[in-house]
């Protein structure tokens, strides 16, 4: 981080840390929970607690926050680890995890009991709900509260071996029951589990709290910026009590940010859980889906994501993000790099009745208007053609600049025809036009100086790939989908359309995961499950233009000037 690098407020923070020699190395940690897959507002705290290290030449742990085995899984630690992996980011030798320090949080935990910091509750569950009191009542002592360190550490050790079912006994942290701050009301630090977990299996029954765990884990760890979402900022207060209690080697600073909000989306993993188990989408890898692994299917490219972050930037502030930021770094990323193919969405056939049967032309097109080093490929031109049915339009009005009967059309990299009939079936559906092609007027020869003002793209009907085209559009038609009493009513209809699609052949052997911009449509990728490579299926990444920007800007200003309801991971 040189003195001229632009710096948000908690780079600021890092910034005068190092030139006071506060500290000589920062080091940071992303400490994900493994009970579902990340998704679009984990990568601004991912690039955020990676970037600040790369660009000081510190640290970061990626740490697994694996205190809840019963809703925890393998499959989602390896999920979680390829997208970080993805976007780019190295954590060296420090993976870890919260289960790697559970003999000493345990042993923090006694030093808390044998300093009357710490007791034994015997309240179920639901009475210790009432005892709590409310934002504007305080809460009541247990009546257990008072019970000898003698007792409790008899207590905690018996959790400990297992005596006790869940639920019966919960260890908590003796401050204060009438704070006005409700995470400061005596609160839990172990409950009783039997579940078995990945990664230390029936060694233990009982398991710490996020807030204790966490804190401790930092500690071990020589954190020096524990870096957080707004939503642990009432939470702050606990964790330092745990640090001046407990006085470890190490002291980390919690500093506090917004989430990433994004319009038209849900990030809360409960309601992503529910979209996957009632099957509205997929999978967690849904094209759809805000997931890390749905958009890297989808075909989002990992430097997209993270310049989409960079403008969203580091803020105090919740607001919600347009969608069309993170589409327009979508289409800045690929306009440069993808190659440019032609391919029909919906199909109508064009047949040049003046053009020699059997013959077929190979026309040069350039792989990308703007970069003549991306080259050129072969097109096949044949008597037989497919148009896209929207660039004909049999009454046409006066700018309609495509094909229309009696009018004429440039085909892309090869030649001007001239629409003469329309044919249609008994409904009346336009299903084949006649047209005739000018001979002179083939592009790149110069052998005519003949303008028309409209360039459609075509594919040879012969020499057509087949495929499906699944075209992805928001999930939520409402710009803040988590302020529905129920978000299932607020689904996008239309969020995945199919179009059984005619593909020039150049498009055939485009490896899975690969993007291109068909021309004039978007950007499209190969879909990266293996099923669906082998039938040649292609996603949407993201349309040229932002279709629903106005909409999006209007909804959002009234959005952001009434304020967002963040929710808890």
């Amino acid at each position: 981080m040189t003195d001229d690098t632009p710096r948000d407020f908690i780079r600021q923070i890092i910034h005068d840390d190092l030139e006071s020699g506060k500290h000589d190395q920062i080091v940071t940690r992303f400490p994900p929970e493994p009970n579902g897959y990340l998704h679009v507002g984990h990568v601004m705290s991912i690039c955020l607690n990676f970037g600040v290290t790369e660009e000081t030449g510190g640290q970061t742990y990626l740490r697994f926050d694996d205190t809840n085995p019963g809703k925890e899984d393998v499959e989602y630690v390896q999920a979680i680890e390829e997208d970080v992996r993805w976007l780019g980011f190295d954590w060296g030798q420090r993976l870890t995890h919260a289960s790697d320090y559970f003999e000493r949080i345990y042993a923090a935990a006694e030093q808390l009991v044998e300093r009357g910091l710490a007791y034994v509750d015997s309240l179920s569950a639901e009475e210790i709900r009432e005892y709590r009191g409310t934002l504007t009542e305080p809460g009541k002592n247990s009546p257990y509260r008072e019970r000898s360190v003698e007792e409790n550490l008899d207590l905690l050790r018996r959790m400990r071996a297992g005596e006790f079912a869940d639920g019966e006994q919960v260890l908590r942290a003796k401050i204060d029951m009438a704070s006005p701050n409700i995470n400061l009301r005596d609160p839990a630090l172990y409950r009783v589990r039997h579940v078995a977990h990945q990664a230390t299996g029936d060694q233990w029954c009982i398991y710490p709290m996020y807030d204790f765990a966490h804190t401790m884990s930092d500690a071990f760890e020589g954190i020096t910026h524990s870096l957080c979402t707004l939503e642990f900022e009432d939470h702050r207060p606990l964790y330092n009590w745990f640090l001046d209690q407990l006085q470890p080697q190490h002291r980390p600073r919690q500093i506090e940010f917004s989430r990433l909000n994004l319009a038209y989306t849900l990030t809360s993993k409960r309601k992503l859980n529910a979209l996957v188990a009632e099957n509205i989408v997929s999978g967690w890898n849904d094209p759809r889906m805000p997931t890390i692994a749905g958009m890297r299917r989808r075909g989002y490219p990992a430097s997209a994501l993270r310049d989409f972050v960079t403008r969203a930037g580091v803020t105090k502030k919740d607001k919600l993000i347009e969608m069309g930021m993170l589409e327009n770094s979508v289409r800045e990323s690929l306009g440069d790099t993808a190659m440019r193919r032609m391919a029909v969405l919906r199909p109508l056939k064009v047949i040049l009745s003046n053009y020699p049967e059997g013959q077929v032309e190979m026309m040069t097109a350039m792989n990308h208007p703007n970069d003549p080093d991306m080259g050129t490929r072969d097109v096949p031109f044949t008597r037989e053609l497919w148009i896209e049915q929207d660039d004909f339009m049999e009454e046409a009005p006066r700018k309609f600049f495509r094909l229309k009967p009696g009018g004429e059309v440039r085909l892309r990299s090869a030649y001007i025809i001239q629409c003469d009939e329309v044919i249609k079936d008994e409904q009346g559906n336009v299903v084949e036009l006649h047209c005739s092609y000018d001979p002179d007027t083939r592009s790149g020869t110069g052998s005519s100086d003949r303008k028309v003002k409209g360039t459609i793209h075509w594919v040879s009907a012969a020499q057509a790939v087949d495929a499906e085209v699944r075209l992805y559009d928001r999930l939520f038609t409402a710009v803040n989908p988590n302020k529905a009493d129920d978000f299932r009513t607020v689904l996008n209809p239309d969020s995945l359309v199919t179009a059984n699609a005619k593909l020039e052949p150049a498009l055939a052997e485009l490896a899975p995961g690969t993007p291109v911009q068909f021309e004039r449509l978007g950007y499209f990728c190969v879909d990266t499950q293996d099923d669906a490579a082998s039938a040649r299926v292609f996603n949407r990444i993201v349309t040229l233009r932002d279709s629903w920007a106005k909409l999006e800007r209007q909804a959002l200003e009234s959005e952001n000037q009434a304020g967002t309801s963040p929710s808890r991971k």
